[in-house]
């Protein structure tokens, strides 16, 4: 009778465990397929077992920063204060197309794995990471300044304007208690607020607007690209990129360009005032 110990088992086919991997939602299905894994003796279950342990350990990661992210939430959340909504606002950059701000109050718990202000975050994630919190947020308000009226009160006090309509949007359907704030003052209201330095890279719900505010203004610039086809805006969203440059040069401005940013009243002066064919 043989002693020698056991061979050990091939487990099941490479492809149906790397499928079930991808396929895993929580942290206890992962954990389960690396037990499954422990006696499997090939290379290429062991290299699958430590791509779950890093898995889980990239999942703690996020929880972490994202507990982070909420803690002043919370904060104010335990002092009884509901209905906390961060306020964003994107576009302030750009040639032509609108100022962007959004108002957002985020359920009491979520997950929203790879929220993070909307300039770190790829576009893939944050279009699906806008759908996701329109999904689950408890409120959501959307406010836009255009061109003509960047224009009259200048960019400054137009960021601020479309942080106030955001604002406004928001609590005419949620009752708003607190506003956090990316490194400004909403102007207009009386609802207690917080500023926050880079405050869509240290907060939940500032993260979220930024979010929800590029997606959308994106979108918008999509559809000033289909009807103002000569300028591109679909791909730089309006700022000025050296194609964009070329165009306006070439071109002039077009009627959803500020006229008051310097480059645009260059190209608009050079070529004589007028707007483009585009109008």
């Amino acid at each position: 009778m043989s002693n020698s110990p056991p061979t050990p088992r091939r487990g099941r086919p490479l492809s149906e465990l790397r499928k079930a991997f991808s396929d895993a939602a929580s942290d206890a299905a992962i954990e389960t397929l690396i037990k499954e894994l422990a006696s499997d003796p090939r290379a290429g279950a062991h290299a699958l077992a430590d791509r779950g342990h890093r898995l889980l350990a990239s999942r703690v990661r996020e929880r972490d920063r994202l507990t982070g992210l909420l803690a002043l939430r919370d904060e104010l959340a335990a002092r009884g204060i509901r209905g906390i909504a961060g306020i964003d606002e994107v576009g302030v950059g750009p040639l032509a197309g609108p100022v962007v701000a959004a108002a957002v109050v985020l359920p009491e718990k979520m997950g929203l794995r790879g929220l993070d202000d909307s300039k770190r975050v790829r576009r893939t994630l944050r279009e699906s990471l806008a759908k996701e919190i329109h999904e689950i947020a408890i409120g959501v308000g959307l406010g836009e300044v255009t061109p003509e009226e960047i224009d009259q009160l200048g960019i400054y006090q137009a960021a601020l304007e479309a942080m106030r309509r955001s604002v406004a949007s928001l609590a005419r359907t949620t009752d708003v208690g607190h506003l956090l704030v990316d490194a400004r003052t909403v102007p207009g209201v009386a609802i207690p607020q917080t500023s926050i330095i880079k405050g869509d890279q240290r907060d939940a719900s500032i993260a979220a607007a930024s979010i929800v505010a590029k997606v959308h203004r994106d979108a918008h610039m999509a559809k000033l690209g289909r009807r103002y086809p000569a300028y591109g805006f679909e791909r730089h969203m309006g700022y000025g990129t050296a194609e964009h440059m070329a165009v306006l040069a070439r071109e002039g401005p077009c009627p959803v360009h500020r006229r008051s940013f310097a480059p645009v009243e260059k190209a608009e002066r050079r070529l004589g005032g007028g707007s483009s064919a585009n109008s």
